[in-house]
């Protein structure tokens, strides 16, 4: 719902900048036929321009994505409502009887120009991503400094305090004036320093100083002949000049980082079995198994192993966390618990052996849940621990049901942990469906989990008969039709056996 609430708001958004364009335009006919509007042609003409301009950069920039771009398009859409409100201010000036509505536009002006500042500095302190005693400062008293200043205007609504509207429709500014401009002024200055001081690169910095310098050069060239059309015109140009800078420069390093993440993904996938039949040569068992990341590279695994020519082990695990960092613990908790369950012993002492390793230097303190079984093919002999993982879900009777084994505490969280086995015994054609928690925390579009039960229901929802891969894939549609259009947040790994016997041989 969210998403499609945030793509809703970004075509309301063009549809907005287009129609305020080809209002400028409709609206600028009077202009050429009243001698008194005439004056006012090379603004209007600024002001058809610059929202024709508007409409397409906003366009340019909806796809656009990364930290800033929010309070990039919202500064868009303010440019185009000042082009609009200029030329509405043009129209109702010097004419005594629009005086009102003159002031109105003014003061919702000046209100426009406060919020636009606030998020030029809000999309520079998001893009350039300075962070220092000053920035912090400026992020914890701008909007009291923007209310304060909005309070100042407002009062030119009981009283003439900064500017006021004569007898006979024009502006006049009063000895208060330089009032309006304190926020603008300190807000510019500070982003100015924080700009200047900060490591991103020239290009970058001199993009994002425009927005501040190219309205102060042309009014100082002009000396404000042309008013706020020329002023939102330059602006304009700063955008689109960061747009081109600022962007260009992220779109590099985003490419960069995805090939870097693309080939994380090989790597990933290279370590976990992805060959099936993964076993052809040995008939007793049938085993798939799938992982599917929440991002390029995730921190969930499975694996599985001959420990000998009669003992099978398996895990399915989940790192806290998500991306590289996870990605990273999850290969080193596989080569660990792999390598000591080749060790030999029984999976609460393979797993107690991992913890004690892992401890002693996870300095990142992550952890990870595990659940490890080692099968004995020849009796069909299961044993397994958990270290708080997902209970597993077991067809010993034609029905699978949750197996509610007994937990030790994730693999990580603390130096020294017990773990307790669990041991049953396998008949023929008896199976074992083992997952991470991304399958019963799939989230639809209202927040609500797929769950334990949703899973027990689709797996026994599925014909007798299948192969393991046709069950993990029968699971994977259950819960894709049921999160449908939903993002996924979480890894969705599984793992399946099944038990054929000795007697196949």
């Amino acid at each position: 719902m969210n998403k499609k609430f945030k793509v809703d708001t970004i075509f309301i958004g063009l549809f907005v900048t287009i129609a305020l364009a080809v209002f400028i335009i409709l609206f600028s006919t009077p202009f050429y036929e009243d001698e008194r509007l005439q004056q006012s042609l090379f603004d209007v003409g600024i002001d058809s321009l610059g929202a024709l301009i508007a409409a397409g950069l906003f366009y340019g920039c909806m796809y656009q994505k990364g930290d800033g771009i929010r309070e990039f398009r919202l500064l868009i859409l303010l440019v185009s409502l000042s082009f609009t409100d200029n030329i509405l201010i043009h129209y109702t000036i010097l004419a005594p009887e629009w005086s009102g509505y003159c002031f109105a536009l003014c003061l919702v002006s000046k209100l426009m120009d406060l919020v636009m500042i606030f998020l030029f500095y809000r999309y520079i302190r998001k893009t350039l991503g300075f962070n220092n005693k000053l920035s912090s400062l400026v992020d914890r008293y701008i909007l009291l400094l923007l209310g304060i200043q909005a309070f100042f205007l407002m009062l030119n609504v009981f009283f003439s305090f900064t500017f006021f509207i004569d007898e006979s429709g024009m502006y006049q500014a009063t000895g208060l004036s330089f009032a309006e401009d304190i926020f603008l002024g300190l807000i510019s200055l500070i982003t100015t320093v924080l700009i200047i001081n900060s490591d991103n690169p020239r290009s970058q910095k001199a993009a994002a100083l425009t927005f501040i310098i190219l309205p102060l050069v042309e009014y100082i060239i002009t000396g404000g002949l042309f008013g706020n059309s020329a002023q939102y015109g330059v602006i304009l140009m700063s955008l689109i000049i960061m747009y081109c800078v600022i962007f260009n420069e992220k779109d590099k390093k985003l490419a960069s980082t995805e090939a870097e993440l693309n080939l994380a993904t090989e790597i990933q996938a290279g370590l976990l079995p992805s060959i099936f039949p993964a076993f052809p040569e040995r008939p007793e068992f049938d085993i798939y198994a799938s992982m599917d990341p929440a991002k390029e590279v995730g921190g969930d695994f499975y694996d599985f192993f001959m420990i000998d020519d009669d003992h099978l082990g398996m895990v399915i695990a989940d790192v806290s966390g998500k991306g590289v960092p996870a990605a990273l613990f999850m290969m080193s908790s596989k080569i660990l618990i792999n390598d000591h369950a080749l060790m030999g012993g029984t999976p609460a002492e393979i797993l107690a052996r991992v913890n004690k390793q892992i401890n002693s230097t996870n300095k990142a303190n992550m952890f990870v849940t595990v659940w490890l079984g080692i099968l004995e093919l020849s009796t069909g002999k299961l044993i397994t621990s958990s270290a708080g993982h997902e209970f597993p879900m077991i067809n010993v009777n034609g029905r699978y049901e949750l197996l509610k084994d007994k937990h030790g505490i994730a693999i990580g969280a603390l130096p020294k942990a017990k773990y307790v086995n669990h041991e049953m015994t396998l008949k023929k054609g008896d199976s074992i469906f083992v997952y991470t928690d991304g399958v019963a925390e799939a989230t639809d579009a209202n927040n609500e989990l797929f769950g334990t039960d949703r899973t027990l229901e689709a797996l026994n929802a599925l014909p007798e008969g299948l192969s393991q891969q046709e069950i993990l894939q029968g699971v994977r549609k259950a819960v894709d039709a049921f999160v449908k259009e939903a993002p996924q947040f979480d890894d969705l790994t599984m793992l399946g056996i099944r038990y054929n016997g000795p007697d196949v041989l």
